[in-house]
């Protein structure tokens, strides 16, 4: 049997479809045991047996966009009453989900929440047997200790695994700690595991996923701050592996002591994603950030006195309700003061089920657009500075391919995580998954222009 899985949303969730994917790969029969039966991944989704939507719920936007996809599955399930509807993820998890859900498609067969991936074999089973739909959304206790098959990425020199479920912060506008539940790190060894057998399969480069990566091991019985660095220490000790990245940190948690434990480690990407969200004391406290500014300047200043060389990219909200014209401005002179490589930038939408949905003083959707406008020509300027201050310099890029838009140009990324792109040579050999040291001829924006040095 085929099947298809449709992804929604972060990174997380992508990993999380590996291991969806991982599990059908993987098939057993009601005891445990191998089966005979075997499923294969595919890409057309018209050739599917099993389909399954992977959902994001961070913004309602996201949301309406899943809904109406999941209406439109519709005519597979009519043309052939044999393919299974599975949803699942981040908005299966959400409350009321199951009834906005079979409002807009009661096609859908099976409904479960982000608790209950190793149970997607058990639910295909049961719905083949009774063909009657299943709702799970019940915590799986012990998920964090599970062992997962996990199907990696075409591009099998990158790997991603799992370090920590949930989150703890409760910022204000955001779902994830209602749909992702509490922190739960998982084992060491079970991590490590999965590192070494992404570099058996011929991987480089890992990243390290969690809402909250710094926080790792807190939860642990013997407790402290510094699980997170002994966790990077013992990858860097994997054989094979050659660059470890990690998403995200929070600023809060991200400790000095931590900063020089990546400083030693050659193999930890020298890039620093530090998601500032706003540059206005009184607007990081209604978030509940759990910072301020002089806090988040302090980190960046010892970054960039141990790490010189390092790149600092970070998140932004434009227009978080009760957001004063000065308070804004605050955050535009803090952004020109940090200087950083890039930002990703969103305007602020209420997320029912978070706290600052609730709060009045919404922000006209014009101001907050005019207010992005400005901050997007700060940070633009410093991207645009950063990039240029590499040319002449030799990078070692590691080549991800050809570029989606130009066939003729290899791109890749840096250790710091910046696109490089190289026009390609009639008869080049095939630098994909290769690490290939790339002088840096020009900048723009988003990206760097290099030759190899071939």
């Amino acid at each position: 049997m085929k099947y298809y899985i449709k992804t929604f949303g972060c990174q997380m969730n992508e990993h999380d479809s590996q291991i969806l994917a991982g599990i059908l790969d993987n098939y057993t029969d009601a005891s445990g045991a191998p089966s005979s039966e075997k499923n294969e991944m595919t890409t057309d989704i018209k050739q599917a047996d099993i389909i399954v939507v992977n959902t994001c719920c961070i913004r309602e936007s996201a949301e309406t966009k899943i809904l109406g996809y999941l209406g439109s599955l519709k005519k597979y399930k009519t043309a052939n009453p044999h393919v299974i509807l599975v949803v699942c993820g981040c908005m299966a998890q959400e409350s009321g989900a199951k009834e906005r859900i079979k409002k807009r498609a009661p096609h859908i067969d099976i409904i479960f929440g982000t608790f209950n991936l190793p149970k997607l074999q058990d639910y295909i089973r049961t719905f083949r047997q009774n063909q009657q739909f299943i709702y799970d959304i019940e915590e799986t206790p012990g998920l964090e200790h599970a062992v997962l098959p996990v199907h990696q990425d075409i591009q099998s020199f990158k790997g991603k695994v799992n370090i920590i479920y949930g989150c703890n912060n409760f910022c204000a506008y955001c779902i994830v700690p209602y749909v992702r539940g509490r922190e739960r790190s998982r084992s060491m060894q079970h991590i490590l595991n999965e590192v070494r057998a992404i570099a058996a399969a011929g991987g480089k480069e890992v990243m390290l996923l969690g809402q909250n990566v710094n926080s790792y091991g807190k939860d642990f019985p013997d407790g402290g701050s510094h699980h997170f660095a002994t966790l990077l220490e013992e990858v860097s000790k994997v054989e094979g592996i050659e660059r470890i990245r990690y998403m995200s940190a929070h600023p809060k948690d991200f400790h000095v002591e931590l900063i020089d434990t990546i400083a030693a480690l050659p193999k930890v990407c020298k890039h620093f994603h530090l998601p500032l969200q706003s540059g206005c004391n009184q607007t990081l406290k209604d978030m509940n950030r759990g910072y301020t500014t002089e806090q988040f300047w302090h980190i960046l200043e010892a970054i960039r006195k141990k790490i010189p060389e390092c790149a600092i990219t970070t998140d932004m909200i434009v227009g978080f309700p009760s957001e004063l014209e000065r308070d804004f401005q605050e955050t535009l002179e803090f952004v020109d003061k940090c200087a950083f490589d890039d930002a990703y930038t969103f305007l602020y939408s209420p997320r029912t089920g978070t706290v600052a949905a609730k709060r009045e003083h919404q922000i006209p959707d014009e101001v907050k657009n005019q207010r992005l406008q400005q901050l997007l020509a700060i940070q633009n300027k410093h991207s645009l500075a950063n990039n240029q201050k590499l040319i002449g310099s030799v990078q070692m890029v590691l080549v991800e391919g050809r570029s989606k838009t130009e066939a003729s140009v290899w791109t890749g990324r840096t250790d710091t995580n910046k696109i490089v792109n190289v026009p390609a040579i009639e008869g080049d050999r095939d630098y994909t998954g290769l690490f290939v040291p790339t002088k840096i001829v020009g900048a723009k924006t988003w990206y760097l222009k290099g030759e190899f040095i071939r």
